[in-house]
């Protein structure tokens, strides 16, 4: 058996059965034991920033690694800017990075590159490969770490000719690590300090944000006072009609000082203590008050949501106590796009167990607010502010989770970086509606000019304006075999989105914003 075989056998005995890839000349042999080695589900992206971006949203999905297949050091380039992305959300990735084979190196040929220095910033574990023999162990190893919670990237450099030399031997899996467990007295600490009642804020993260994590949230905030916020870049997040209404910190920095304005406690559940997306002239980085002291009930690879359920039986919180929130009542908002509007029409015509990926960035900032109460469903951001993310994450998330509607909500400027996505939809007609905000712009970008306190002017105009000529998303989309229409006021979108809704496959909605 050689290398590559020897690779995918024990991938699919450590459950790893779905491969994103953009294979190139030193991953033939991997491609060659794909066709030998039945049970490997193959999915094609046409760029590595796509393949990248469809393993974060599978990974946070089906809470299993899916592989990656890239093509030597450029092609592991080109994935980065979503692995970060991937990262940060905790997803559960392993990468299997083609490399020159290990006597050809020394030659320097022209893909020759630091694949391991390219790997390590965006990866949690890395390994190379220099025999047949360690392929099998140094996979089920990657598997172990990608599982390692609260999940990481892991990284398989595969030299040429340790993939095609014999002699190598499957692995078996390895258990990965169970999440630690807090102890009481910890959770009595942090009770102790909810039960002076002084203002406070949970900020909630990563696991806590599933359904069980936010209703013990909900019991200990209604017997304590504290107010509940969700980080302000979320990985997977349970909302809608009957699950408590948390909003995210806001990205702008006066609102996000606003929420924490007069607290005295925070208390941290699978978050980071909250600071600014960047730094101003003159501004805070962090968003709370310097007089506040920070609690952390449970760390990223510990049990959150057994914690918050201890926490709410030790501050007396009731069962069932969801906040209810006002209903929505009258006919949809009709007209331009707004906000506030466009919040309503989403909010009513979201199906049911729908998945949303969101890296709308300005168009989408307010839509947590607006959504409380849209039929129950799951929410994927962008979490390492590369973006284009939400088509690749999405089409990712459509595979990891058949069977549910998955909605795109993409900026037309960040989904330039990455619309071949939309091909692989087209190709593994997958149920995705894709939302394109289109704004004509870098949007985000001409606020940002303001925040540092620069004057807009014709340079900076040039390069923050998508015009001349404009972008047609329905004709792109077509271009890549997904079905198109554009909408330019709110009952239009209304209309297209519910039918979209309605059949299965992809279609895009390119709506004016």
């Amino acid at each position: 058996m050689n290398g590559a075989e020897s690779l995918v056998r024990t991938l699919l005995a450590c459950g790893v059965d779905t491969c994103f890839a953009n294979p190139g000349t030193s991953e033939m042999h991997f491609v060659a034991a794909l066709d030998a080695v039945p049970g490997m589900r193959c999915v094609l992206g046409l760029a590595e920033g796509v393949v990248t971006g469809c393993a974060d949203g599978y990974g946070r999905m089906a809470l299993k690694p899916a592989a990656t297949l890239l093509h030597c050091g450029p092609g592991f380039a080109n994935g980065i800017a979503n692995l970060h992305n991937a990262r940060r959300a905790r997803s559960p990735v392993v990468n299997i990075v083609g490399d020159h084979a290990t006597y050809h190196r020394p030659y320097d040929p022209p893909l020759a590159s630091d694949v391991q220095g390219l790997a390590r910033p965006v990866s949690d574990w890395v390994r190379s490969s220099q025999d047949s023999v360690t392929v099998g162990r140094h996979a089920a190893a990657a598997v172990q770490a990608a599982l390692t919670p609260p999940g990481q990237v892991a990284t398989l450099i595969l030299p040429a000719d340790a993939s095609w030399s014999e002699g190598a031997e499957v692995a078996s899996a390895l258990p990965p690590p169970a999440r630690r467990v807090v102890d009481g007295r910890h959770v009595r600490d942090i009770a102790a300090v909810l039960q002076r009642r002084q203002p406070t804020v949970i900020l909630l993260g990563d696991d806590a944000l599933g359904e069980r994590g936010l209703a013990a949230a909900e019991r200990v905030a209604q017997a304590t006072g504290a107010r509940l916020r969700a980080t302000g870049q979320v990985r997977r997040m349970a909302r809608g009609h009957g699950r408590p209404a948390v909003d995210r910190v806001p990205y702008a920095l006066e609102k996000a000082l606003e929420v924490f304005a007069g607290v005295r406690h925070i208390v941290l559940v699978g978050a980071r203590a909250p600071v600014q997306f960047f730094a101003y002239p003159g501004k805070p980085s962090v968003v709370y008050p310097p007089d506040a002291e920070l609690h952390t009930l449970a760390e990223l690879d510990e049990d959150q949501v057994g914690a918050l359920e201890a926490l709410a039986e030790g501050v007396g919180g009731t069962q069932g106590g969801v906040s209810a929130q006002p209903a929505r009542g009258g006919s949809l908002p009709r007209g331009p796009f707004t906000h506030e509007g466009f919040g309503a029409v989403f909010e009513s015509l979201l199906p049911e167990n729908a998945v949303v990926a969101d890296d709308a960035v300005t168009s989408g900032r307010q839509l947590f607010g607006h959504t409380f109460n849209a039929a129950p469903h799951e929410w994927l951001q962008i979490t390492g502010g590369a973006i284009g993310h939400a088509l690749p994450c999405a089409t990712g998330a459509a595979v990891g989770a058949p069977g549910r509607k998955v909605v795109c909500l993409q900026a037309d400027g960040g989904g330039m970086y990455s619309l071949q996505a939309l091909w692989t939809q087209a190709r593994e007609k997958l149920d995705v509606v894709t939302v394109i905000f289109a704004n004509r712009a870098y949007r985000i970008l001409q606020g940002e000019l303001l925040a540092v306190g620069a004057k807009p002017g014709a340079a900076s105009k040039d390069l923050f304006d998508l015009g001349r000529p404009a972008l047609d998303w329905t004709m792109l989309a077509a271009g890549m075999g997904v079905e198109a229409a554009r909408a330019d006021t709110l009952e239009a979108f209304a209309d297209l989105f519910t039918a979209a809704c309605a059949r299965r496959g992809p279609f895009l909605i390119e709506l004016e914003a």
